[in-house]
């Protein structure tokens, strides 16, 4: 147990509040006794806690790992990006992956990604990353226009699904594309042109879904490489789901597929 120093406390709200920074140092900020407690050791760089977490005996258990400083309540309530702080955070390494990591870790799963275009809120972005790690997708591709996944608000979303799911930015996201269908991996859009059901389709095999800008949907762009243009009925007076939403749906029925098939 040590004490901080102030510089450390503008250090760390410089984190929560600037992508920059975040990424030039390659680190990120983890706040939440849960979101702490998965965070892997070897991404742990320092951790802070408040004098009320650190006094209290249920969480000595998850204290006594790692060191860690302690700073008074109102400090942390500085450092904190919440309104209602948690007591402890954490400054970690941001994690590393390439195309090769999205694709599955063996033979046995085929590629089943999420590929996010202009993504703008952080909380889809979050919700996302969840919902895809509990329908088993292998990876999540994105443009360089979606929200960071660094984002306080993202990392809070994730769950913890941030430390699991394989994720990459590309600054050619249809170069990108265009290798993976050339490595079999078939892509589906989420579209409002779409003909086909959703559940209509095989996505059994090696795959990937299209999902647009919260706003604008998916670019011409992209949306142009999409084997296939797929919809969700929907009742009612309804034209569009929620961005998250309608990854989740989708991301669902590719796992009650591929289970189906298994």
């Amino acid at each position: 147990m040590g004490y901080f120093m102030n510089a450390d406390i503008k250090y760390v709200i410089q984190l929560n509040k600037k992508p920059r920074q975040r990424k030039k140092d390659r680190v990120f900020i983890v706040e939440g006794p849960k979101m702490y407690a998965e965070l892997p050791d070897k991404l742990l760089v320092k951790t802070y806690v408040s004098e009320s977490f650190a006094a209290e005996e249920k969480n000595q258990k998850l204290l006594e790992k790692h060191p860690y400083d302690v700073v008074k309540d109102s400090v942390f309530e500085q450092m904190s990006d919440t309104k209602s702080p948690q007591g402890i955070l954490a400054v970690a390494r941001q994690l590393s992956y390439n195309v090769k990591d999205l694709l599955g870790k063996d033979k046995k799963t085929p590629p089943f990604l999420l590929v996010l275009d202009t993504i703008q809120d952080p909380g889809n972005l979050g919700t996302m990353m969840r919902a895809g790690e509990a329908a088993g997708v292998t990876g999540i591709l994105m443009n360089q226009e979606t929200v960071d996944m660094y984002n306080p608000k993202v990392i809070r979303s994730t769950m913890g699904a941030l430390y699991r799911v394989p994720f990459l930015y590309t600054e050619d996201l249809s170069g990108t594309l265009k290798e993976l269908k050339k490595q079999g991996i078939c892509l589906y859009a989420a579209h409002l042109k779409g003909t086909r059901d959703y559940d209509q389709e095989n996505y059994s095999s090696p795959c990937a879904f299209l999902i647009g800008n919260e706003a604008n949907g998916l670019s011409e762009e992209i949306a142009s490489l999409a084997d296939v243009y797929v919809k969700i009925p929907m009742c009612g007076s309804v034209e569009s789901l929620n961005a998250a939403i309608a990854a989740a749906v989708l991301a669902f029925e590719g796992a009650r597929q591929r289970r189906m098939k298994s």
